[in-house]
């Protein structure tokens, strides 16, 4: 439930240079008439529910305050209508809001600067109780054993794998790399390997970055220049085609055979196109860790997005991975539905004209819900999210984060959304390079 009084809040819609706890129009690159910015009163964005937060706006016309203009608001429930929405006037420029939320989750409000085609949106959250938000289903009772089914049959196909050379990405060196394509269900598990040159066996700890949503190649500069930390390094494809080709071949197979590839099979959860996607990554890892290089005792998993909710489950369900870092995970909570809550990304399960959420997608989808393998992961978990994400919700994240019982640390993000910005890419590698001294207790080369 909850009680409103007056409220505002702001977004994001071009992300860039903002203030320590505002979100804004700008991009602070282009110069633009109209800049739209809004801040909660804390700037971690964190109450307790039917406590007060107050969102504050600010609208500059060339780089100055806006006088006696309007802003259109619209709160949500992290996305979902609440039938909340009207006008707002300011005053030199400004306006406070003040809403609450009775429940656990996030408050959330688009606000709207209209002036003939000039249009700047600003969108803000405050999260309450966020440690309190709960799973909408339980665990299947039979989740266990579908998936070590699962993992029976992936056994029986044999590790039968080619590994081809590739040419080094220019300014890369000290490295090989290759694209590997292996046997798995349906189709083949493939992407880039990359190694030192020259490294010994059982020497190295192993990394997998597992892939975010679409339809794409896997990034062979990437997979050469984590190499260069003394890492045996992979990136796998989703969907076990070719790497390395031209975009058009690619954006064929995204507009055309893999278009709809998240809601593809999603009756039945023997028919359910993520079933082949999780099953390819635990035999990317299969093949990882056949390595000779493979040091035997580090295996880490980094995701964002998609990616997300695939390292929770290869987490979960392989136990060489001894480390993950995990930020905005997809997959989450796909029945958040039934408790009028905002469904994870992909959105899988029709919305039935009761409102309520296909239930026969409902119990396919349980079965892959990153929350529910975020129950069975035993090693830590490094976790990320954004509080104005629109494309993987946050309540998600968090139900997945409630889910682990494994050692685990969280950073929020109170003014980003699904992009958390470049500066993603320093903490992965400090995270990771972190565990894997702390396996190793020796010093770790750094040169990525």
């Amino acid at each position: 439930m909850l009680a409103i009084k007056r409220f505002l809040v702001g977004l994001f819609f071009v992300t860039a240079v903002i203030p320590l706890h505002a979100a804004t129009s700008s991009d602070g690159k282009v110069p633009v008439e109209y800049i739209i910015s809004v801040y909660t009163d804390r700037p971690e964005a964190l109450y307790h529910q039917k406590e007060q937060v107050t969102f504050n706006i600010d609208l500059q016309h060339n780089s100055l305050p806006a006088n006696e203009d309007v802003v259109d608001w619209v709160l949500t429930k992290d996305g979902l209508p609440l039938g909340q929405q009207g006008q707002i006037p300011l005053k030199n420029g400004k306006a406070s809001i003040t809403g609450t939320l009775e429940e656990p989750g996030f408050l959330q409000c688009k606000v709207t600067y209209k002036n003939g085609k000039t249009v700047v949106s600003a969108l803000a959250a405050a999260g309450f109780d966020l440690t309190e938000i709960k799973p909408s289903l339980p665990v299947p009772a039979d989740f266990d054993s579908f998936w070590a089914d699962q993992k029976k049959k992936l056994a029986s196909v044999p590790l039968k794998a080619t590994t081809t050379p590739v040419p080094l990405p220019p300014h890369r060196d000290g490295v090989e790399v290759f694209e590997f394509s292996a046997d798995c269900i349906g189709a083949p598990s493939t992407g880039y390997i990359g190694k030192p040159i020259g490294a010994k066996p059982k020497s190295l700890p192993a990394l997998l970055f597992v892939p975010g949503a679409g339809v794409r190649s896997a990034n062979l500069d990437g997979v050469a220049g984590w190499s260069k930390n003394g890492i045996l390094v992979a990136e796998m494809n989703a969907h076990g085609i070719l790497n390395g080709q031209p975009s058009a071949f690619y954006g064929g197979l995204d507009s055309g055979e893999l278009k709809d590839y998240r809601t593809r099979g999603r009756d039945s959860r023997e028919t359910y196109y993520f079933l082949g996607v999780y099953l390819r990554v635990l035999r990317a890892i299969d093949y990882l860790t056949s390595q000779p290089e493979w040091d035997g005792k580090t295996l880490i998993i980094n995701g964002v997005s998609q990616g997300g909710g695939l390292g929770l489950m290869a987490s979960a369900l392989d136990p060489r991975v001894t480390f993950s870092f995990i930020a905005v995970p997809g997959l989450s909570d796909h029945s958040g539905g039934l408790l009028g809550r905002i469904a994870g990304w992909p959105k899988v399960a029709p919305i039935l004209p009761d409102g309520k959420p296909d239930p026969k997608v409902i119990e396919t989808l349980r079965y892959f819900d990153s929350a529910n393998f975020a129950t069975r992961v035993k090693t830590p978990i490094y976790f990320e999210v954004g509080f104005i994400d629109v494309i993987c919700p946050p309540t998600c994240s968090y139900v997945d984060y409630n889910n682990l019982k494994c050692p685990k640390d969280i950073k929020n993000f109170p003014n980003f959304g699904h992009d958390l910005g470049p500066e993603i890419w320093a903490r992965i590698k400090a995270k990771t390079l972190e565990h894997i001294a702390s396996q190793s207790k020796a010093t770790v080369p750094v040169g990525l």
